[in-house]
């Protein structure tokens, strides 16, 4: 091995970062020490705060662990001290109590990057730790780019300021009231066209103008109708204020459609004259904007509806449960009515999921829910519910398509198979009015992730649909028959799980739903 394969070899080898423990039980250190060594960490331990803060100014670790009791100085006050001599270093706590106010006081002192509760997940403590040195990271690397916009934003301050001499000393060598003129013209930011009345005819544009049209200023042929150089279109756009200005004298305002963006298009008339001057702004962000904060509102009025729904379903599905129970331990029922009561059992069941998740949409579930499960066997167990239901349609056929051997994934295996219900109960809807038609069901994986994907062989979403598709209450259902709520939902959950949705759909050949989970850290490297 020559000298520069070594020196190669030797930094793979070096640790990816610098992690310090402190708690009182050395137990608890060398539980950490091993969970976490398969991470390649550079690991130092303390038994007590004191000796933790010695070790910090020597060790000046990235991410530190912090246990809540410990003898003399807690770890609130630790992880206090740590963040006042290393702003950087991301704290952890480490709490085996369910102290409210702790975890509070941690917040407001410390600025805790999280809480690891005891006893801890190993995949969860990992991720957790893997998380502190990416942040710890971040916010270096934003410090060096933030350094670095500063010189050149001062880089910048000076080659405007001569950018500008320049200009000045231009300006003088030409004509001043031609130039002036010009050069307000073409300054300006927004498209601006004078536009002959009578036929569109484009008389002088600016430079704004023509980069939405996506030529040289050069370019603009005389007397080219506006419509057809900005928009490539063969008649005068739908929305143009142009006529309506030149028909009142005065100003008047309209939006034009344009490959997906929205302008909003001002005409001025010129006093005297036969031409009109035309604006246009894009205004498809702003619209975006707004559209995104009517979902915000949408999302915190869902929120608030949740709990008490919650309350006036629960008590009655107690009861439904209850007497289901108590009815299938009755001596003497026959098979078809202990079919029955369990079908009303498992439906009862998975109405007060529908609930929990109507609560989990306005707030993240907890991480104890959670555990690494089959995703097959999850979505398995989904389409078996789902079938009972498919026998009042018995021309619509579900198929299954389940890989086996794949990595577990971690979550809440609940609620993903009410994504799979929804997303089933999604394609049904798809078949109709005639209920025939095929429904599949898959699970796979791809590179770090699994998924599993519901496709239909229904109806298609339209293309000006999609973009709402996951919006709360938006839906393309009859009255009655959908609250708009079952895909805003199916998509939170599956946010909260670090996943992702992709939809694949064209209008009368169908839809395919893949919702992809990632591979817990431990996992991903098995074939």
């Amino acid at each position: 091995m020559g000298p520069q394969a070594a020196q190669l070899s030797k930094q793979d080898a070096a640790p990816r970062g610098r992690l310090l423990l402190v708690d009182d039980e050395e137990n608890i250190l060398k539980s950490i020490r091993r969970v976490l060594r398969r991470g390649d960490w550079d690991i130092e331990t303390a038994t007590d705060a004191e000796q933790g803060l010695r070790t910090l100014e020597q060790f000046r670790p990235e991410v530190v662990i912090s246990d809540f009791r410990m003898p003399g100085m807690n770890g609130v006050e630790f992880l206090t001290q740590v963040k006042q001599q290393e702003p950087r270093t991301q704290r952890i706590m480490l709490t085996g109590q369910a102290d409210q106010q702790a975890i509070e006081e941690a917040i407001n002192r410390s600025e805790i990057f999280r809480f690891i509760s005891k006893p801890w997940n190993d995949s969860h403590l990992v991720l957790t730790v893997k998380s502190a040195f990416e942040q710890y990271a971040l916010q270096t690397e934003n410090e060096r780019l933030h350094q670095m916009t500063q010189a050149q934003n001062a880089e910048l301050k000076l080659l405007n300021a001569d950018l500008e001499e320049r200009v000045a000393q231009r300006t003088r060598m030409l004509s001043q009231a031609k130039r002036e003129w010009e050069l307000s013209f073409d300054c300006m930011e927004t498209p601006l066209c004078v536009v002959r009345s009578r036929d569109f005819a484009v008389r002088r544009a600016n430079l704004a103008y023509a980069r939405v049209a996506g030529r040289s200023i050069e370019e603009i042929p005389s007397d080219t109708a506006c419509y057809r150089y900005l928009f490539g279109r063969n008649e005068p756009c739908t929305g143009c204020p142009l006529p309506a200005a030149v028909e009142s004298g005065k100003g008047a305002r309209g939006e034009v459609q344009q490959s997906g963006r929205t302008y909003v298009v001002s005409a001025y008339p010129m006093a005297g004259d036969d031409r009109v001057v035309c604006t246009y702004r894009d205004v498809t962000e702003e619209q975006s904007i707004t559209r995104r904060l009517i979902e915000t509102e949408k999302m915190a009025a869902v929120g608030q509806l949740a709990g008490g729904v919650a309350h006036e379903i629960n008590n009655p599905l107690g009861g439904i449960l209850a007497f289901a129970q108590l009815m299938s331990r009755d001596a003497g029922r026959t098979a078809p009515d202990l079919e029955s009561l369990k079908l009303i059992e498992e439906s009862a069941l998975r109405c007060k999921r529908i609930v929990e998740s109507l609560l989990k949409f306005s707030r993240h579930s907890r991480v104890e829910d959670r555990r690494l499960f089959d995703l097959s066997k999850c979505v398995e167990d989904a389409a078996v519910l789902f079938r009972a239901q498919l026998k009042s349609t018995p021309r619509v056929e579900l198929s299954l398509g389940l890989t086996e051997g794949l990595p577990k994934v971690y979550g809440d295996p609940g609620q993903l198979a009410q994504v799979v219900l929804n997303l089933l109960q999604n394609g049904l809807h798809a078949l109709l009015p005639t209920p025939e038609g095929r429904l599949s069901l898959v699970t796979g994986r791809e590179g770090d992730r699994c998924f599993f994907a519901v496709a239909d062989t229904g109806c298609g979403i339209e293309e000006r649909h999609l973009p709402r598709i996951f919006e709360p209450s938006f839906t393309t259902k009859a009255p009655g028959e959908g609250t708009g709520l079952g895909l805003s939902i199916a998509y939170r959950i599956v946010q909260d799980h670090g996943g992702s949705f992709h939809v694949d759909t064209q209008v009368g050949d169908g839809s395919r739903f893949t919702v992809f989970l990632p591979i817990p850290l431990q996992l991903e490297r098995l074939p």
